[in-house]
């Protein structure tokens, strides 16, 4: 075994929320002997725009057929922008809390996803996350892990969720058992659970705060539904949600994963504002309850992380949808904010200690594998 060394990680969800999540945490790939410092640093005033365009462009695309000229022109530039925005974080952060570059063993560099197709039967999957590896690590003069989901597509799997095993990790620490789960809030919502005998099971839930999120801002509301200000004034037609809720997604058993435009904030259209925020919250939370329903054994517990579990509307309808107890997870001492830019410093270090992050009962693939490319500079 690996003695615990310092990891970076940096994360970028699909709710485009137009920052970079930053973590350091020093750990062996099996467990975290110490959590750094963690944070949030803005992009660029015209990045997050330009990955908005990059994301409807990827989503003309659809991966049909060879990738337009425009659309790849696109997302190079883009790309290359981003590449630099973050590994300029990452080395300003790491500096500005008292470590240098060569403190860091790896960074763990998820990029930014702009289009997920899960597999379907006779149909490969196929993902695109925007991120250099190399660039950033001629950069930041450290060895890079990314691009952490292709390799998995290829032998099969839907390449998401991948936290679920620094779910483990965090849950086997303080030795919580079968009655909780871990369910994360971005874009999408993901959960992990943990079986007696130590196997995982991790899957996407469904919608959370994209669709919401892209709702709100459509209507010049804010860049979000605001601690569910919005969704608490509104009335929920429960007509939509049963139809939403009859989606194919919701039929099926895991392992499965979406992209965040699966379930579009058009689901709202035709709604005021305050009842199209209410019914895409309700959507969510009932999301979350048919994936409860899924697993070997009843859920008492629920651990929330994400930016989901700001939004106490969300919050609120899950307990009520879901019949379970929601906590949240900085009541644990946990960083919810911060936890997804943690896993991906966990996951460079299994990735260097040649441990497997993907599994069959997390994201279908063929058999336990580790995930991510290496860059060194």
């Amino acid at each position: 075994m690996t003695m615990p060394t310092w990891y970076a990680g940096l994360m970028t969800g699909t709710v485009l929320d137009g920052q970079i999540d930053l973590a350091l945490i020093r750990t062996d790939g099996h467990v975290i002997s110490e959590f750094g410092p963690a944070g949030a640093i803005p992009y660029p005033d015209d990045l997050r725009d330009q990955l908005a365009a990059c994301v409807e462009a990827a989503a003309a695309w659809k991966f049909g057929g060879p990738e337009p000229a425009l659309t790849k022109q696109l997302t190079r530039q883009v790309e290359h922008d981003l590449t630099l925005a973050q590994s300029h974080a990452v080395t300003d952060f790491v500096s500005s809390h008292g470590f240098d570059m060569t403190d860091i063993a790896a960074i763990g560099f998820h990029g930014q996803t702009i289009l997920h197709r899960p597999p379907v039967v006779g149909v490969a999957g196929r993902t695109r996350q925007l991120g250099d590896g190399a660039l950033m690590a001629a950069h930041t003069g450290r060895p890079v892990i990314f691009d952490f989901r292709s390799a998995d597509m290829a032998h099969g799997g839907q390449g998401a969720p991948l936290c679920p095993v620094y779910h483990t990790a965090l849950l086997t620490g303080q030795q919580i058992g079968q009655e909780a789960a871990i369910l994360n809030l971005g874009g999408i919502g993901n959960i992990t659970w943990r079986a007696a005998e130590g196997s995982i099971i991790g899957f996407d839930t469904g919608p959370a705060n994209a669709p919401i999120d892209d709702w709100v801002r459509r209507h010049n509301a804010g860049p979000m539904d605001h601690e569910g200000r919005i969704a608490l004034r509104g009335t929920v037609d429960e007509d939509r949600v049963a139809r939403a809720l009859g989606h194919a997604y919701f039929q099926s058993s895991y392992p499965k994963s979406l992209d965040r435009l699966d379930f579009p904030a058009s689901l709202a259209d035709g709604l005021s504002l305050e009842d199209g925020a209410a019914t895409l919250t309700a959507i969510a939370a009932a999301a979350v309850a048919r994936a409860l329903a899924l697993l070997p054994r009843p859920v008492k517990r629920l651990i929330v992380c994400g930016g989901g579990r700001h939004n106490p509307a969300l919050m609120m309808a899950i307990e009520t949808r879901a019949d379970v107890t929601v906590t949240n997870a900085d009541d644990l001492g946990w960083r919810g904010d911060a936890l997804e830019a943690e896993c991906f410093a966990f996951l460079a270090a299994r990735r260097l200690a040649e441990l497997p992050a993907s599994f069959p009962s997390t994201t279908g693939v063929s058999h336990p594998l580790v995930a991510g490319r290496i860059a060194m500079p």
